[in-house]
């Protein structure tokens, strides 16, 4: 493992951590992993987990989440076949799932989150707070959800399993390869540690899942992601004018990454290889 970068938690402790490389996956780890991560998550400006903030950062973080979800419940009606099952792991307020069921899919979702689990219960949404076993599911998705996780590869590997041969897994991460991820460098608020304990590259995805049995059919920009980054890596630079600045940066971000598919965040389209059915 090599040093890449030093940063820090802006969101609730303010305590530092590093980068730390690994050359061969392209893949980056927060050191140290700190004890009681739950802590780290206690904030009301965690905005996945509390829908009822207030301010603008919560006000563009509901209108962007909004108009998300219709676009992933377009894109999710392209592969949920005749069953329309639907397995949402990290359902966060249980949005998405309360969409999804709206037109007519078949939905269940895992959230270790009691705060979250207990505002989708208002919106008559149960939640898990573990994978559930049993059924298999035609889509499953990962939303902004692996880079919490503190054994990915083990809980993919169990998320496989409730996938049907058919089926399709969608997995959101951010891209710390993307023009904003390197402008903002320490400041880059995709990093979130200690949140985030992995931090992805193309490289670092594809060699996971071919040590899954699977395979990448297709990866989707995020074109909103570097937007809402930005804004907070402004926000977190303490930057006068950060809304302009912040749109200018998203924009340009997205702009670069059109010759060399590296977005703010990217969303991997996979599906079990032939041979890893049996």
């Amino acid at each position: 493992m090599e040093h890449f970068l030093d940063t820090k938690d802006y969101l609730v402790s303010g305590e530092s951590f590093k980068l730390m490389r690994d050359p061969q996956s392209d893949l980056l780890v927060t050191t140290p992993i700190p004890d009681h991560l739950e802590s780290y998550y206690q904030s009301e400006d965690y905005l996945s987990h509390n829908d009822t903030a207030r301010g603008v950062m919560a006000m563009v973080y509901r209108t962007v989440k909004k108009i998300n979800i219709a676009r992933k419940i377009r894109l999710l009606d392209r592969y949920a076949g005749e069953e329309r099952s639907l397995l949402d792991f990290g359902a966060g307020t249980g949005d998405l799932l309360y969409a999804a069921r709206q037109k007519g899919f078949d939905v269940a979702g895992v959230e270790p989150n009691a705060k979250a689990r207990t505002r989708a219960m208002e919106k008559g949404i149960t939640l898990f707070d573990e994978l559930p076993l049993g059924k298999k599911y035609q889509v499953i998705t990962l939303w902004h959800v692996l880079e919490h996780l503190p054994e990915p590869e083990k809980t993919l590997e169990n998320i496989r399993q409730l996938l049907h041969n058919s089926g399709t897994l969608f997995i959101a991460v951010p891209n710390f390869n993307s023009y904003d991820a390197r402008y903002y460098g320490k400041f880059w608020a995709a990093y979130d540690v200690p949140r985030h304990l992995w931090h992805f590259s193309k490289k670092s995805i594809h060699l996971l899942m071919e040590n899954l049995g699977m395979e990448i059919k297709e990866i989707k920009p995020m074109r909103f992601d570097s937007y809402y980054i930005s804004l907070l890596s402004e926000k977190y630079r303490s930057t006068p004018g950060r809304y302009i600045k912040a749109a200018y940066l998203g924009w340009r971000s997205n702009m670069k990454a059109r010759s060399n598919g590296e977005y703010s965040s990217l969303l991997y389209i996979i599906q079990k290889k032939p041979q890893s059915y049996f």
